[in-house]
């Protein structure tokens, strides 16, 4: 099983915004793509939150080809949405990672 991990830290005054879009609209969007099986939006815990609050979307797919699939056919229009409606108000990173 592979992880597609996105870290994203939020200004302040437009977390709670985006949560609700992550979980009212992004996340329902990528599942329906087929490629997931599992998902979880976490909130960092023990970080300095002055300028932003921290989280990870984790996105679980069975396999490196489903991964590909998703990065090569969905991720920038995907991507794309997100900048539009929070530009400016988030910096994030993606990893990779294979669970054992």
């Amino acid at each position: 099983m592979i992880v597609y991990n996105v870290t994203v830290k939020v200004e302040p005054a437009s977390a709670q915004e985006w949560i609700d879009w992550m979980k009212g609209e992004h996340i329902p969007e990528l599942m329906a793509t087929g490629l997931f099986v599992d998902c979880r939006l976490c909130h960092l815990l023990e970080q300095d939150e002055t300028d932003g609050i921290t989280y990870s979307a984790q996105y679980v797919c069975k396999d490196r080809e489903a991964y590909q699939n998703y990065i090569d056919n969905h991720a920038s229009a995907m991507r794309e949405k997100g900048l539009k409606r929070f530009a400016g108000k988030f910096v994030a990173f993606r990893s990779l990672m294979k669970i054992i």
